[in-house]
């Protein structure tokens, strides 16, 4: 799909490789989509295919020669030297991906985590614009983080640092998350962890719930249900609050970023959102963390490319 048309001069790719498909976009170094469109996944292929589809891409009016070089994401951690040491949903092992790309386009490739790179999306041309130190929260089927520190990622030393989904934030927990572990974040904010909360609310029976009259509901349907005040729906908004204050509160103890951006499907819900984490936030920061600002994202399903094209036009991997 064109966006933009005559925009010239140099210019980059951004790639974000999901489950399903591969997200692709052209940009110019300022950060103005010029093109995006889609690739399905083929696991065995994917980067080759992204190879193809970006060599299909360069016209006399984009050259290759112009191209600055091609940022790409994976769902898995990434270190710093391009490598996934492993990446479930490719059913990868460890991989060179940066070696690879460069090896197959001839052009200079970075490599980072898809949520960092969604972050520094965000940070780039979206919610968490005009500043340089940023947490972004991701609420989807799972959750997801990404850390930026004086407009640097945070990846770790495993390429793991952000993920902020496996905080504990109840050690009385009994079930067990996907990780295998018990208490995490990821059991009570996600889109799972919300249906699961507002299921073991009616099992309880302290409150009649418009809910019940829904076959299969999920955590639209519950957050819908609080924005009409429905008794389980609120209680379960406050719980996702409170959940989601307690783990940003201890990563501001730890990096005190200017701001949070909070991103993925459950955002979609709105600034009841916002209004839940920081009604609880300040209870658990010392003076110096309170109040920071809470944004929600702004680029969507975009914010990875956003990302992707930001390495390459001079943000950089920490």
């Amino acid at each position: 799909m064109l966006l933009k048309e005559k925009i010239m001069g140099k210019f980059c790719f951004g790639v974000d490789i999901g489950g399903t498909s591969v997200k692709l976009g052209m940009f110019t170094l300022k950060g103005e989509l010029i093109s995006k469109w889609e690739i399905p996944t083929l696991p065995e292929s994917v980067l080759s295919d992204v190879a193809r589809s970006i060599e299909d891409r360069f016209t006399d009016e984009y050259q290759k020669k112009d191209c600055e070089g091609i940022g790409i994401d994976v769902p898995g951690p990434v270190t710093g030297d391009g490598v996934v040491s492993q990446c479930v949903n490719m059913h990868w092992g460890r991989t060179d991906v940066k070696s690879e790309i460069e090896k197959l386009t001839g052009l200079k490739a970075l490599v980072a985590n898809d949520a960092n790179a969604a972050a520094l999306g965000e940070m780039w041309q979206g919610g968490g614009k005009g500043h340089e130190s940023l947490i972004m929260v991701t609420l989807g089927t799972g959750v997801g983080g990404g850390v930026i520190i004086d407009g640097k990622i945070i990846a770790g030393s495993n390429g793991a640092a952000g993920e902020i989904g496996h905080i504990c934030v109840n050690p009385n927990e009994e079930a067990s998350c996907n990780c295998g572990k018990k208490g995490c974040l990821e059991q009570y904010a996600s889109a799972t962890g919300i249906v699961r909360l507002a299921k073991l609310e009616m099992v309880e029976g302290k409150n009649s719930t418009i809910l019940a009259d829904i076959d299969g509901f999920s955590a639209k349907d519950v957050l819908d249900a609080a924005k009409k005040k429905d008794a389980i729906g609120l209680d379960v908004l406050d719980k996702l609050g409170w959940y989601l204050a307690f783990a940003c509160a201890g990563m501001a103890q730890t990096v005190d970023p200017e701001v949070f951006v909070v991103g993925g499907g459950v955002s979609k819900a709105g600034e009841i959102i916002i209004k839940a984490i920081t009604k609880y936030y300040n209870e658990f920061v010392m003076d110096a963390l309170k109040n920071k600002e809470f944004r929600l994202a702004t680029l969507g399903n975009d914010a990875g490319i956003y990302g992707c094209a930001a390495m390459i036009a001079g943000k950089k991997i920490g």
